[in-house]
Protein backbone atom coordinates (compact mmCIF):
# COMPACT_ATOMS: atom_id res chain seq x y z
CA UNK A 1 0.00 0.00 0.00
CA UNK A 2 1.16 3.23 -0.93
CA UNK A 3 0.93 6.49 1.65
CA UNK A 4 -1.32 7.98 -1.03
CA UNK A 5 -4.05 5.75 0.21
CA UNK A 6 -5.72 6.16 3.28
CA UNK A 7 -5.22 3.52 6.05
CA UNK A 8 -8.98 1.89 6.92
CA UNK A 9 -8.49 3.63 10.22
CA UNK A 10 -9.05 7.17 8.20
CA UNK A 11 -11.88 6.16 6.65
CA UNK A 12 -13.66 4.89 9.84
CA UNK A 13 -12.52 8.68 11.46
CA UNK A 14 -13.95 10.16 8.36
CA UNK A 15 -17.34 8.36 8.57
CA UNK A 16 -17.63 8.69 12.04
CA UNK A 17 -16.71 12.56 11.74
CA UNK A 18 -19.47 12.44 8.64
CA UNK A 19 -21.99 10.51 11.12
CA UNK A 20 -21.32 13.27 13.84
CA UNK A 21 -22.13 15.78 11.47
CA UNK A 22 -25.17 14.45 10.58
CA UNK A 23 -26.64 13.90 13.33
CA UNK A 24 -25.84 17.62 14.82
CA UNK A 25 -27.17 18.87 11.64
CA UNK A 26 -30.41 16.48 11.29
CA UNK A 27 -30.46 13.77 14.58
CA UNK A 28 -29.65 10.36 14.62
CA UNK A 29 -32.58 9.01 12.48
CA UNK A 30 -31.47 10.90 9.62
CA UNK A 31 -27.60 9.87 10.21
CA UNK A 32 -28.41 6.41 10.31
CA UNK A 33 -31.14 6.58 6.88
CA UNK A 34 -28.16 7.98 5.22
CA UNK A 35 -25.33 5.71 6.04
CA UNK A 36 -27.75 2.65 5.11
CA UNK A 37 -28.67 4.02 2.10
CA UNK A 38 -25.07 4.91 1.20
CA UNK A 39 -24.58 0.96 2.10
CA UNK A 40 -27.83 -0.35 0.15
CA UNK A 41 -26.11 1.62 -3.34
CA UNK A 42 -23.00 -0.21 -2.69
CA UNK A 43 -24.32 -3.45 -2.01
CA UNK A 44 -26.33 -3.03 -5.12
CA UNK A 45 -23.66 -1.30 -7.47
CA UNK A 46 -23.21 -4.11 -10.58
CA UNK A 47 -19.04 -5.16 -10.91
CA UNK A 48 -17.40 -3.97 -13.48
CA UNK A 49 -18.63 -0.42 -13.83
CA UNK A 50 -21.99 -1.35 -15.36
CA UNK A 51 -24.63 1.32 -16.01
CA UNK A 52 -27.08 1.17 -12.75
CA UNK A 53 -29.32 3.84 -11.26
CA UNK A 54 -27.56 5.30 -8.26
CA UNK A 55 -30.54 5.72 -5.35
CA UNK A 56 -27.71 8.63 -4.23
CA UNK A 57 -28.21 11.75 -6.76
CA UNK A 58 -25.10 13.85 -6.95
CA UNK A 59 -24.64 17.43 -8.87
CA UNK A 60 -28.06 18.81 -9.87
CA UNK A 61 -30.46 16.84 -8.21
CA UNK A 62 -28.50 16.45 -4.87
CA UNK A 63 -31.00 16.71 -1.87
CA UNK A 64 -33.65 14.99 -3.49
CA UNK A 65 -35.32 11.83 -3.01
CA UNK A 66 -35.75 10.61 -6.38
CA UNK A 67 -38.95 8.61 -5.60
Amino acid sequence: MSNEHLTKDQFFERLGAIGDEMTAAYGKDFAMGALVLAARFIAERKPNGEDTQSVIYTGDKRGDVGL
